[in-house]
């Protein structure tokens, strides 16, 4: 298996890190991150690339835990008397979706190939202005695949990792856009008003992305609000490739959150929840 084959090298010289396309890829990355949140490095994926990761999403459909659930923005699913009803907290909107666990990606997968290599992982330090980055080390999301079939959506939300990595696949005919808003909350300020306004309703500060499959994007989810709008019932399905990365080595996944999204936990999640230590105060 050869990088250059799943890859657009003459476009991400990968392997050169001082060329100019590399280094042109890495300034614009930067800033649109820092103006917005979000960065796309479009036709990421070649199209034979793009072919072999389809191919192989789709072998390994059988393998996608679904769930219907309705929650809110911090992925809570129960009311909360200390806040009012007309609050983010107590506001539920149905998320329907699937995952492809990363169990179900062995070794030798051009899926997992793309996502471990170390050029890879080094492009996407460099457009995110990190010495280091590392494959998440958590065994079911570390790799995994957001599967979006007809009639379902996945709703407002926040990501708990500062930053996400995300190749759309295979898009839909209609629906399934991806839409956010850029830093509605910070660290120190949750934003409540801003939010509760944007699930009422109000799309002024709402963007929507205009992804193609192939398509790399680079997303610091943990203060932008994003959701992914429903797939119509006649459309094809939404598939995308989600690549995590952490700052930190030896990184694993919340358990409640890791039991909604994939139905289960393993003994690393329940090992690494007393260990955790919170980066901020946010809800979630």
């Amino acid at each position: 298996m050869q990088l250059d084959a799943l890859v657009a090298t003459d476009k991400y010289p990968v392997d050169t890190p001082h060329a100019e396309a590399y280094q042109a890829a890495v300034t614009q990355a930067r800033t649109e991150l820092l103006a917005t949140g979000c960065a796309v490095l479009k036709d990421f994926i070649s199209p034979v690339g793009l072919s072999t990761l389809g191919r192989e999403i789709r072998e390994r459909k059988p393998a996608t835990h679904y769930s219907t659930e309705a929650m809110n923005p911090y992925f809570y699913t129960v009311p909360d008397p200390r806040y009012p009803d007309q609050h983010p907290v107590n506001t539920f909107i149905e998320r329907s979706s699937g995952f492809i666990p990363g169990d179900a990606w062995e070794q030798g997968t051009a899926c997992r190939y793309v996502f471990e290599h170390p050029m890879v992982g080094r492009l996407l330090a460099d457009c995110l202005d990190l010495q280091e980055l590392f494959p998440y080390h958590d065994p079911l999301a570390g790799l995994t695949t957001n599967i979006l079939d007809p009639g379902q959506q996945f709703a407002w939300h926040f990501d708990t990792n500062d930053f996400a990595v995300t190749v759309l696949i295979e898009a839909a005919d209609q629906g399934g856009l991806f839409q956010y808003v850029p830093g509605i909350r910070s660290s120190n300020d949750e934003g409540f008003a801003a939010i509760q306004s944007v699930l009422e309703g109000n799309e002024d500060p709402v963007m929507t992305l205009d992804l193609r499959p192939g398509d790399l994007q680079i997303f610091r989810g943990r203060y932008s609000l994003h959701r992914v709008t429903r797939v119509a019932d006649e459309s094809t399905p939404r598939h995308a490739a989600i690549f995590a990365y952490t700052a930190q080595a030896g990184v694993i996944g919340r358990v409640e959150r890791t039991r909604q999204l994939f139905g289960r936990v393993l003994p690393e999640h329940i090992a690494a929840e007393t260990e955790r230590v919170r980066g901020d105060a946010l809800l979630d």
